[in-house]
């Protein structure tokens, strides 16, 4: 199979309307329907009006921890020498490692704003924030991008920009793994839940084993190449500090008395 869809759903003059953004508004209007009946079931306590403020700290600080991670951690042999570019943002360049670190300083800003506790709207985000992976990744796939390494297997398809070799659909994997086993895993824990922070960290702790398992698939960032001997990838350091992030929270989490401590 080519993977050689048009990126436009449809076309009006000069303006175009793409599966890529499309899948990104389908992200968001689910995860804003999930807030708000994370909210009727009384976990996420706070009123429903203050979710447009919510949105808009997130978006902010996702997208700034985003593009300083792919910057400096991912790309900077380059924009050191083209500090003009720093914002190009049209011309790629995004880091989800970087958009969760900007996630969690996000809540951080709502938490303090609110007068809640920081892992109350952590948990509230990973439950809400993991189905859209999905639907990201799944854009990825339409747009022919972050395909996977060079394989034979019957699950090889050809990406356009990646060359004539089939390869593996790592996006897909990403978005059944991260999107939809992760989901099923935290929405499945919520009615456990006796300390809140205990989802957050199963979040990190999950998305981190998925994203490194999907690594040895996923075919690594040009400008970054490999570690340790040619076998780890940039993203594969970031999941393993992810993993230990959870990890320790999880700890932490588990020495509380009150669900509403942290």
């Amino acid at each position: 199979m080519v993977v050689n869809f048009d990126p436009n759903i449809f076309t009006i003059g000069p303006l175009a309307v793409r599966w890529y953004g499309m899948m990104y508004v389908i992200g968001f209007v689910l995860a804003n329907y999930l807030l708000k009946k994370l909210i009727d079931r009384g976990f996420f306590k706070v009123e429903k009006e203050k979710l447009d403020s919510l949105t808009t700290i997130m978006f902010i600080c996702m997208f700034l921890g985003a593009r300083i991670f792919y910057v400096f951690i991912y790309n900077w042999d380059y924009y050191q020498f083209h500090l003009t570019e720093l914002l190009s943002v049209w011309k790629g360049g995004l880091s989800f490692h970087g958009a969760l670190a900007g996630l969690l300083v996000g809540g951080y800003i709502f938490a303090k704003k609110n007068g809640i506790s920081w892992a109350q709207v952590m948990d509230s985000i990973a439950l809400a924030g993991a189905p859209p992976l999905f639907f990201g990744r799944l854009g990825n796939f339409i747009n022919g991008e972050l395909y996977g390494r060079v394989t034979d297997s019957p699950f090889g398809m050809i990406f356009p920009s990646g060359g004539p070799y089939p390869r593996h659909p790592s996006q897909l994997y990403e978005g059944f793994l991260e999107g939809i086993v992760l989901s099923l895993i935290l929405w499945f824990l919520l009615p456990r839940v006796k300390h809140y922070g205990y989802l957050a960290s199963t979040f990190l702790i999950g998305y981190g084993a998925f994203r490194f398992i999907v690594e040895y698939f996923r075919e690594a960032d040009p400008q970054v190449g490999y570690f340790l001997g040619g076998t780890t990838t940039m993203g594969q350091i970031l999941c393993f500090i992810m993993i230990m992030i959870g990890v320790g929270a999880l700890f932490i989490v588990k020495g509380k008395k009150k669900k509403n401590e942290i």
